[in-house]
């Protein structure tokens, strides 16, 4: 099972999240209390080995904003979170993620404009268009739909129920930000106790 750890901001958390395992390390750029700098998040790539996936989190940035994040840390992956057209998830110099909030058990409509992308289901967050640390109705969605090789689940996940929606939804990967957290900062002992029980390792 892939891993996307998401939300970090320090070096101490980096090196938990990539010491146990994690396929992704997730930085936030959209504004949000987790938010960080290009150059922050240069900085901390330095210490993520090349195999781990270095993923930007956005929320309707411009076409400059992403090329220059891409660049900048640089990043393997951008993660979609707003409006954006399918035009900008369709791009050559970073792989996409697209997010989409789950809403009263419906997926939205437009969730097949965007075929080259891995498909993010969150819960609605008021923070800003990301995760709400809450998860959306497992039960209620239609999963034919969904193309399992391209699938991340997030939204609400924690070592507790992480194996419940690995076994419900089959994904390529899980993506936890404050479900690893302690009074609003990232917690490497929850960080690997998540990593271990998502992937199955004792």
């Amino acid at each position: 099972m892939i891993v996307k750890i998401c939300g970090l901001k320090k070096a101490v958390d980096v090196a938990a999240a990539v010491d146990n395992g994690a396929d992704m390390i997730g930085f936030v750029f959209a504004k949000s209390k987790r938010q960080v700098t290009v150059e922050k998040a240069h900085e901390l790539a330095k210490n993520i080995p090349a195999d781990v996936k270095k993923v930007g989190v956005f929320v309707n940035p411009t076409e400059e904003e992403l090329k220059a994040a891409i660049k900048g840390v640089p990043l393997d992956i951008v993660q979609l979170h707003g409006q954006e057209p399918a035009k900008q998830a369709n791009r050559t110099d970073a792989e996409v993620i697209k997010a989409f909030p789950v809403k009263d058990g419906k997926l939205p409509t437009n969730i097949n404009d965007y075929p080259n992308a891995y498909i993010l289901l969150d819960a609605p967050a008021e923070e800003y268009e990301g995760g709400s640390g809450k998860t959306f109705d497992w039960d209620k969605i239609n999963r034919d739909m969904l193309t399992k090789n391209k699938l991340i689940i997030a939204g609400g996940l924690n070592p507790q129920n992480v194996q419940e929606a690995i076994k419900r939804f089959e994904p390529y990967a899980v993506d936890i930000s404050s479900g690893v957290e302690t009074n609003g900062e990232k917690d490497p002992e929850k960080i690997k106790c998540f990593i271990k029980t998502a992937k199955g390792v004792e």
